[in-house]
């Protein structure tokens, strides 16, 4: 789950992270109010949206007055926001925060992610804050620094200091980076976050070290855990198929491609869209129906994957085991029925009651392409997708 910077501040803020004074407005008259309080010459006003960019797409400006502040917020607040993580369709902008201006004498990059190689969490650090990490790594990879991390010791200050002085930090700055590491180290652990980002984290002319930005990603499966967190969840941001496909237990994600596919078990379906993918096709999305769905849910499924107007063909791939194949037949073509749907569906499955699923399929009078091996499969959906 990806909440809003102004929402991760207050989250690290918790642990004991030096972050900017600032508030979240949702008008304009609110962010001029914002600024007045925060007083000073110069104010920053930046949209909050659930993607990174933000300055170089215009969601990122400087107010020299409380009034230009309101303006600022003005211009913003209802604005789709394009950046090079949103796509060309950009993202609609309902907020706004609004904080105080830094006197800035380094810009530096620091994140807290898992390594799955290493199955531990692994600190990364950078001289080169503010500028997209992934752009450094593939052009300078030797001012991207690492450091792993024990999970039964966390992270030791001779970590923290050797990051300090990798990214040209002098000893008091360093100091600092001890403590706010260990901060920052404490916030991903009790959170049970799977990412937190700190692009840039500064060094002011003061000499004082504050995350100027901050995204902070949770792990889903352990929200359970945190109701406070749960509440920061901002659909609006989300897509609504992927919303809606939540609501009936699915896991649906959204892709670019024209092949619709569901399948029950998650490794399933990314074998299944690489060899959509080795077909020469692009599949749409992402759909693990699980094992335990009903005919129901197939239902829904279907009318979640049909949603998608990109979709030109349906790759329907099930291994019949808790999910038998006569039910998944059974809410294939009460779905097709009831949805009218008009693009070529193939459906290869293998199980528990596979012969009564195939003779359901023949016996349904609708048009279903049939295929005994997934390459099969793959070949036949991607020859449909293409009007051949």
């Amino acid at each position: 789950m990806k909440i809003h910077e102004y929402q991760a501040k207050s989250v690290l803020a918790r642990f004991g992270v030096p972050v900017p004074r600032g508030e979240v407005a949702f008008t304009p008259a609110e962010a001029g109010d914002i600024a007045r309080r925060l007083g000073g010459p110069i104010s920053v006003v930046k949209a909050q949206i659930h993607a990174g960019g933000r300055g170089k797409g215009g969601g990122v400006k400087l107010a020299k007055s409380p009034e230009e502040a309101e303006q600022l917020a003005k211009q913003m607040i209802g604005m789709t926001l394009v950046t090079h993580q949103t796509g060309p369709e950009g993202k609609k902008v309902s907020r706004v925060l609004i904080e105080e201006g830094l006197e800035i004498e380094r810009e530096l990059y620091l994140s807290i992610l898992i390594d799955r190689a290493s199955a531990r969490p692994v600190v990364i650090g950078s001289a080169a804050g503010g500028m997209d990490i992934e752009e450094v790594a593939a052009k300078q990879p030797d001012k991207i620094l690492r450091e792993q991390i024990n999970p039964g010791t966390g992270v030791v200050p001779f970590q923290a200091r050797k990051l300090a002085f990798g990214m040209g930090l002098g000893s008091g700055p360093a100091n600092k980076l001890v403590k706010l590491l260990d901060a920052i180290y404490k916030a991903f652990i009790e959170t049970d976050a799977s990412m937190i980002e700190i692009n840039p984290l500064i060094l002011t002319k003061g000499g004082d070290l504050l995350a100027l930005d901050a995204k902070v990603t949770f792990d889903d499966n352990a929200l359970y855990r945190h109701a406070d967190l749960r509440e920061f969840r901002d659909i609006t941001e989300e897509d609504p198929l992927e919303v809606e496909a939540s609501t009936f237990s699915l896991n649906y994600i959204r892709l670019d491609g024209n092949i619709g596919c569901m399948v029950n078990g998650a490794g399933l379906a990314m074998a299944t869209m690489d060899i959509i993918k080795l077909a020469g096709g692009e599949p749409a999305n992402f759909l693990d129906v699980g094992g335990g769905a009903n005919a129901e849910q197939i239902k829904n499924a279907f009318r979640i994957l049909m949603a998608d107007a990109n979709v030109r063909a349906v790759l329907i791939n099930i291994f019949g085991g808790i999910l038998r194949c006569d039910v998944l037949a059974q809410g294939v073509i009460a779905a097709v029925k009831e949805l009218g749907v008009r693009v070529p569906i193939v459906v290869r499955m293998e199980g528990t009651n596979v012969e009564e699923g195939k003779k359901m399929l023949r016996e349904s009078g609708l048009s279903f392409t049939t295929a005994d091996s997934m390459g099969e499969a793959a070949d036949k959906v991607v020859a449909l997708a293409r009007g051949k």
